[in-house]
């Protein structure tokens, strides 16, 4: 099957854009521009069709805000028809050093409430996912803050190398699949 739905995990509103806690937005974004495609608003997100090399991805930003973002995730992989092997979520990971990405054939939510509820949804956790790592740089009790606030300016070089090569990943992921997408993206690091 040559369809694939790309799910950038974020919350909608301009408060949150460019946020650690929207990047997977940023790196939807950036795919589907890379690509030339075009969000449209629709049911519970934003969605952009993109063709790549004989592919087809459907990829969505949820509106549903993050911890109700399983709710989009099955509308659309439903509406679309596609295994749940062929979509890729893309989230930030507090336990991840911010020079580093991993992908995943499956695994628990740590503790992220976009996946829980995706996990919930569908009522399994053996879905693709890209997490791409923030780290976890802030003073005990300022999660919330440090997830919820922007990059800093130091950071941001790196962060846009980052979401370039989350395309690439994107790309590996809809043509050698997961096992060698892991292969190549787990063992990347990442310098600012």
């Amino acid at each position: 099957m040559n369809k694939f739905l790309i799910i950038g995990l974020g919350n909608v509103g301009a408060e949150y854009n460019h946020t650690r806690h929207n990047i997977g937005f940023d790196v939807v974004d950036a795919f589907v521009l890379k690509n030339n495609g075009m969000y449209k608003l629709d049911r519970l997100a934003y969605v952009a069709e993109v063709k790549w090399k004989g592919k087809t991805f459907i990829c969505i930003k949820p509106t549903t805000y993050m911890n109700l973002s399983g709710k989009a995730f099955k509308y659309w992989m439903d509406k679309e028809k596609i295994a749940i092997e062929n979509t890729l979520t893309i989230v930030d990971d507090l336990a991840l050093p911010i020079d580093k990405i991993r992908v995943r054939s499956s695994g628990s939510d740590a503790g992220h409430n976009g996946l829980r509820d995706i996990q919930l949804t569908l009522g399994t956790d053996k879905y693709p996912k890209l997490r791409f790592g923030i780290g976890n740089n802030f003073p005990k009790g300022m999660q919330v803050e440090f997830v919820l606030g922007k990059w800093l300016k130091e950071e941001q070089p790196m962060i846009i190398k980052k979401i370039e090569k989350c395309t690439e990943i994107i790309e590996n992921f809809a043509t050698i699949g997961i096992e060698k997408t892991m292969n190549i993206a787990n063992t990347l690091s990442f310098t600012q």
